[in-house]
């Protein structure tokens, strides 16, 4: 699993309690955002494994491209607070309204304070526990958090000029329900829907082929999810939804929607979801969740969960998940880097003058003494502080191989960490 996240992600890092994501080339200078540049997000998007549907698929190959060449324009994607913390499986839609964002377009977070209530039957196999709004409140300002927290550190760390981003708004749609009675809600939005056409979406057939079948509740999910796009349309002239590819029937319903009531075309793009090596999707709904708020998921855990993953999981993406941001380690206490890192050996060495990166592995252990551990080096195999040391006869140089706070750490392999301290620099 998580190859995309793979091929966006450089790093899962702690600093300071929050979770820092790092990039090999997340924002070039080419991904800001001239005219002239907008037209190749989507192929960038595509590329990095970022999307995997468009909808309608033909317009939006042949439109999209120009649209958002035309200047600024609005993304949006919902996320019902049905849990107090967003998850890894959110991920790759929030990277991707980074991306949006970054290229210079506006954005928006839509909270389903309202829809939370009623349940996404998408990828369920069974009807979702009904919440009281004093607990979808709750979970609403703990999604906020992360969603603030995510783009306060795209800002302050992967923005060379923050001010050429494009606008975040965050909205909760309960805002817009909140003053609708039922009758008139069906009426004005109700009649626009065809029944054989939400019958025939995935997720209804998949629900009502179960030995639960599927309530009416769950059935007119995708008006709202409908009407959202729809409202967001009129306020902020949205025509871009983003989502996981369960979500597909319900763009399409939006798409119908927007074109029947105002003649208009919108579209969907889908982001692939982040599955276990099994291919289970993860997620709160799989009952796999790995949350994004430190405090039901620690940075160390989370980093330890992509860390963990199988070689093929992750595409031969070595240098993926497998780092942490160099500026970060400088400013981590022994007891900070062992926790990060906390099957790798420490060791408390002294400094002499002219050693050699091959002394340092050796005294390390982290290489086995002889002809073989000299080729391990040479062939590339060991990184000193995210560095590759090739050449085992290069003498340690502070701010290279030594971090300021006179830190050393050895990888060998993908996975073999080793700390060293230099007790004398």
């Amino acid at each position: 699993m998580a190859a995309s996240i793979a091929r966006s992600c450089r790093s899962v890092c702690r600093v300071k309690s929050h979770v820092i994501f790092t990039k090999t080339s997340y924002l070039k200078a080419s991904f800001h955002c001239s005219p002239s540049k907008r037209s190749g997000l989507l192929l960038s998007l595509y590329n990095r494994g970022l999307l995997k549907e468009s909808f309608p698929e033909r317009a939006a190959q042949a439109e999209l491209p120009d649209l958002l060449r035309s200047g600024p324009q609005t993304v949006y994607c919902g996320f019902d607070p049905t849990a107090d913390s967003l998850h890894a499986g959110n991920l790759l839609a929030i990277i991707g309204l980074l991306h949006f964002r970054a290229a210079g377009h506006d954005v928006v977070a839509l909270l389903g304070g309202a829809t939370a209530q009623i349940g996404d039957p998408s990828g369920r196999s069974s009807e979702r526990e009904r919440l009281s709004p004093a607990t979808v409140e709750e979970n609403a300002r703990g999604i906020l958090e992360s969603l603030h927290r995510i783009f306060t550190h795209h800002e302050l760390h992967f923005s060379p000029d923050p001010s050429r981003l494009g606008r975040l708004t965050v909205l909760n749609n309960r805002s817009w329900y909140k003053d609708w009675q039922v009758l008139e809600f069906f009426s004005e939005v109700g009649r626009c829907f065809r029944m054989g056409t939400m019958l025939s979406r995935h997720s209804v057939q998949s629900r009502l082929k179960s030995a639960e079948g599927m309530s009416f509740t769950e059935f007119s999910y995708q008006l709202f999810q409908a009407f959202d796009f729809y409202r967001l349309h009129q306020l902020h002239g949205c025509r871009i939804q983003l989502g996981g590819t369960d979500q597909l029937g319900n763009i399409m319903s939006g798409h119908e929607f927007i074109h029947r009531k105002t003649g208009e075309e919108v579209f969907g793009l889908t982001v692939p979801l982040v599955t276990t090596s099994m291919g289970d999707k993860l997620g709160k709904t799989a009952g796999n969740a790995v949350w994004l708020n430190p405090d039901k998921t620690s940075p160390f855990e989370f980093y330890q969960y992509f860390l963990r993953l199988p070689d093929n999981s992750v595409e031969g993406c070595t240098n993926a998940l497998y780092h942490s941001n160099i500026q970060a380690l400088e400013q981590m206490s022994d007891t900070e880097l062992q926790e990060l890192f906390r099957e790798a050996p420490f060791h408390e060495l002294f400094l002499d003058p002219g050693t050699t990166v091959l002394d340092a592995c050796r005294r390390a252990q982290a290489i086995p003494e002889g002809p073989h551990g000299y080729q391990m080096i040479i062939d590339g195999g060991v990184w000193i502080n995210h560095q590759r040391a090739a050449n085992p006869e290069q003498v340690l140089v502070l701010g290279q191989h030594i971090l300021s706070n006179g830190l050393s750490l050895i990888r060998v392999g993908k996975r073999n960490f080793y700390i060293l301290k230099w007790l004398s620099i």
